[in-house]
């Protein structure tokens, strides 16, 4: 799934390529994918782009008579640019194709969704807070005005709520994803399963190792082309998608944990005091 620095990847290659022209049309191949109606797809043509911007995982095409074109990648989605015409293939919807956007001289991106379940969400809107999942964002992590102090008051407000599900609720904090929270849990050598209330010395890692292991991210995904984001982030993952492999930092085995709707891993010897934790999935099945 893109995280924020894929995510904001995307949004400078895009800014880059799209600033300044003018769209001749939206299609949209996928019609489940948009999620809206008024202003239609057809507000789009014929304007001139702002440009491109993020809010959290969130793609925001912004146009100079105002219609944005906002785009939610879920887990399996991504932008693929075009620099000529598009060529026509197949009947529409019999591949991954979920959208495209043309510009006056027949360029322009596509969008697209592999596998089977379809998640990834189009909108276009007036403004981007109309997009229920922007309405609900909290504060991005990588913003001038995200401190220690708000992060610890986010924490406390949090209370008993375990770290791995306060990393990935974007209503508490935006953009950070299941492999980045994996990254900034081994970082700053602390439990999945931690309760998100801590004291300040604890805090104060788990800041460093949130806004380090996403500045790094950005940091390498800036000037990568976007046909490479997918396998760059992979290639630099430390626990994520990890499992079986010896620790880059310890040397102890990587261990998972299977949930209903992820997998997600984590180093015992770096950050559970060298206990496994407790796998429900793969507990039943060896039992």
């Amino acid at each position: 799934m893109p995280e924020l620095p894929e995510v904001h990847a995307l949004a400078t290659e895009l800014d880059a390529r799209l600033r300044g022209r003018v769209i001749e049309r939206l299609q949209v191949v996928a019609f489940p994918a948009l999620k809206t109606y008024d202003p239609p797809v057809e507000a789009l043509a014929g304007e001139r782009i702002a440009g491109v911007a993020r809010h959290g995982k969130f793609l925001d095409v912004s146009t100079e008579g105002g219609p944005h074109l906002v785009m939610h990648l879920a887990r399996a989605g991504w932008v693929r640019w075009r620099a000529g015409a598009p060529k026509t293939s197949g009947r529409p919807g019999s591949g991954p194709l979920a959208a495209r956007l043309v510009l006056d001289d027949g360029s322009g991106f596509d969008v697209t969704e592999a596998g089977t379940k379809k998640s990834l969400a189009l909108y276009v809107v007036r403004d981007p807070a109309e997009v229920p999942g922007i309405a609900r964002l909290g504060p991005d992590p990588l913003a001038a005005d995200f401190t220690l102090e708000r992060f610890r008051g986010i924490l406390a407000e949090q209370g008993r709520t375990q770290l791995k599900g306060v990393l990935r609720d974007q209503s508490v904090i935006a953009g950070v994803g299941n492999a980045y929270s994996d990254e900034i849990l081994h970082l700053a050598r602390m439990s999945p399963y931690k309760p998100a209330a801590m004291g300040e010395e604890d805090s104060a890692a788990l800041f460093d190792a949130l806004r380090t292991t996403l500045a790094d991210a950005v940091a390498r995904a800036e000037g990568t082309a976007a046909t490479e984001l997918k396998a760059e982030k992979k290639s630099k993952l430390r626990v994520h998608g990890r499992f079986g492999e010896p620790c880059p930092v310890c040397g102890r085995r990587i261990e998972q944990v299977i949930l209903a709707d992820r997998t997600f891993q984590y180093c015992p010897g770096c950050q559970t005091g060298g206990r496994k934790l407790s796998d429900r999935v793969l507990d039943r099945l060896l039992k």
